[in-house]
């Protein structure tokens, strides 16, 4: 399947922390701990996709420095298509995340500029139109992108992550846009099913999906509510990025013509592996290994 995925890219360092609250300490040591590589929503959902097995085409923007050219080299090795990344940031994003030896995270993302960067709709109608879906991140720079694509016909998906209000005012192109919309329960005002239910009345999405971590995830479609129990074959390591394996093995094995539900109880699994690894963009499993476990 051919995907278009718009997103952030960025350089990531996690730190792993003894648990939250973080008590105060001059310093530590924790020898082979501290990691830094190429993540961002994007690059997760592209490399996730493109380990499935399908064929990514990637808008971003980027810096013209050293961590820009990391970025870029890693797309290359990937054999992820670069030529929509646009070198226009006064410097390219770096996110730190610090996570603790329960699963909990705490992330710390610098945008630098890229929130004030729009894609122009007309520059990327060709690559739109000959996508079988697009994966569009809750960004700035795709609230024209998100409106083209439906405009066009063209299946759009994105995940808004934390949301604790339906007309949450950021989120609102995304949400109004998406045939497939995806959300974390971290931060629900109401049980999950009652919030999946106001959020279909108010935007009439055709799938819903609310990923719950340990509890799986929660399916809404054509009314109807599923629950999908979580995979949990090793040891956590790490959950940063677990929501965007989730997304991503999703959209893959829905676009592939599975079933909603049949698609959602293979992406708990690809999430359930990825969540083994340390890194928002490791761990990733083929999709032949997500059907030998299923």
């Amino acid at each position: 399947m051919k995907i278009l995925v718009s997103g952030l890219l960025n350089i990531e360092t996690t730190v792993p922390v003894r648990g939250f609250p973080i008590d105060y300490y001059p310093i530590d040591y924790p020898f082979f701990g501290i990691n830094t590589d190429v993540s961002g929503v994007g690059y997760n959902i592209a490399k996730a996709l493109k380990t499935l097995g399908d064929d990514v085409e990637l808008i971003s923007y980027l810096g013209n420095d050293p961590e820009a050219a990391r970025i870029l080299s890693r797309l290359y090795d990937d054999n992820i298509k670069s030529d929509k990344v646009f070198r226009k940031l006064k410097a390219t994003p770096i996110s730190t995340v610090l996570y603790g030896p329960q699963g909990k995270r705490q992330i710390y993302c610098d945008l630098k500029d890229i929130q004030e960067q729009s894609v122009n709709p007309d520059e990327v109608s060709d690559v739109l139109k000959g996508c079988d879906l697009a994966a569009l991140c809750n960004i700035n720079f795709n609230r024209k992108l998100i409106k083209k694509a439906k405009e066009l016909g063209v299946t759009t998906a994105t995940d808004v992550h934390v949301l604790g209000d339906i007309e949450d005012e950021y989120n609102r192109d995304f949400m109004e846009n998406a045939d497939i919309l995806f959300l974390s329960d971290e931060n629900l005002p109401c049980p999950a099913e009652d919030f999946i239910r106001q959020i279909a009345d108010r935007y009439h999405n055709r799938i819903i999906v609310i990923g719950m971590g340990s509890k799986g995830a929660l399916l809404y479609e054509s009314g109807n509510v599923r629950s999908i129990p979580a995979y949990s074959g090793g040891k956590v390591v790490n959950t940063v990025g677990a929501g965007d394996a989730l997304f991503s093995a999703f959209l893959h094995f829905y676009a592939k013509g599975l079933d909603a539900e049949s698609a959602l109880r293979r992406a708990v699994v690809f999430a359930g592996l990825k969540i083994e690894h340390n890194g928002a963009s490791k761990g990733f499993c083929t999709e032949q290994g997500i059907e030998k476990l299923v």
